[in-house]
């Protein structure tokens, strides 16, 4: 059965993921309009708009990223080099560590460097300086940002040395969970808490966009939610406290597409590094 799976994303194609990427969208984007946590006064197309344009660049670089993506598992499998390479497990269980390799170096340990990296900073608050936080906004990444992001996961592959089916399935599984804890969906916090034990659940990511520190300096995970229990950078509270957005940047600009684009060289904002 997980043979097969493998086969499939081995030959998984550009347009099954811009699929899949359109039906997470879709399906969390009516999923929020039915079940709301937070009923924002604002013109969601508009809202909408920015942060597709956005998720435009990231395609675009992802397409060059890919590239060189290619490259690296075309070497580590003629040279058999890599940490999977040097062991013979089961498939389930190199998949699920090749997962959580990405999980923790290409997603949590890229992220909490944005957070304390002034110049990485400087373009993560892209993303966070939305005051509207909604499935939308897990697309909002500066081109700056989503390439420092593809350098940690490139680095991942050299050193798990993992074949392309693993990669594919983290990506599509980082999809999922990207669109799901941005989605301003209404979930019993009975129901959240449960999938917060392993998982980055919905209520539990949107502290990490609340304005202002220390909320905005935890829960860095993507997928799961234990590297934040490991390293203490988990927070759970009542969501209801949230405010979105940067207390320093201008929230009257969330919308703004060309001051978002001028915001990490934008040295009148403060990073408080």
């Amino acid at each position: 059965m997980l043979s097969s799976v493998i086969d499939f994303f081995e030959n998984l194609t550009s347009l099954h993921k811009f699929l899949w990427i359109v039906g997470c969208l879709s399906f969390f984007w009516i999923m929020e309009g039915i079940y709301p946590l937070v009923r924002f006064k604002y013109d969601k197309w508009n809202h909408r708009r920015v942060n597709l344009i956005l998720l435009v660049t990231t395609i675009v670089i992802n397409l060059f990223f890919g590239i060189a993506t290619t490259g690296i598992f075309e070497w580590t499998k003629d040279t058999q080099f890599g940490v999977l390479y040097l062991v013979d497990w089961p498939l389930w269980l190199e998949l699920l560590i090749a997962v959580m390799a990405l999980d923790l170096i290409a997603q949590y340990l890229a992220h909490f460097l944005l957070h304390k990296v002034s110049f990485m900073w400087r373009f993560h608050m892209v993303h966070h300086s939305d005051t509207a936080v909604d499935v939308t906004t897990g697309t909002r990444h500066h081109p700056g940002d989503f390439m420092i992001r593809e350098l940690f996961s490139l680095v991942t592959i050299l050193i798990m040395g993992m074949p392309v089916a693993f990669y594919l399935i983290y990506r599509i599984s980082t999809v999922f969970f990207t669109y799901l804890t941005h989605a301003n969906i209404s979930i019993p916090v009975s129901i959240d808490k449960v999938i917060s034990w392993v998982f980055i659940s919905p209520h539990m990511h949107k502290f990490h966009h609340h304005f202002e520190r220390p909320w905005t300096d935890t829960n860095y995970g993507n997928i799961f939610s234990f590297w934040d229990r490991i390293f203490g950078t988990m927070v759970y509270d009542d969501p209801r406290k949230i405010i979105y957005g940067l207390d320093v940047t201008d929230g009257s600009k969330s919308e703004n597409l060309s001051y978002q684009l001028k915001v990490p060289f934008d040295k009148r904002i403060k990073t408080d590094y």
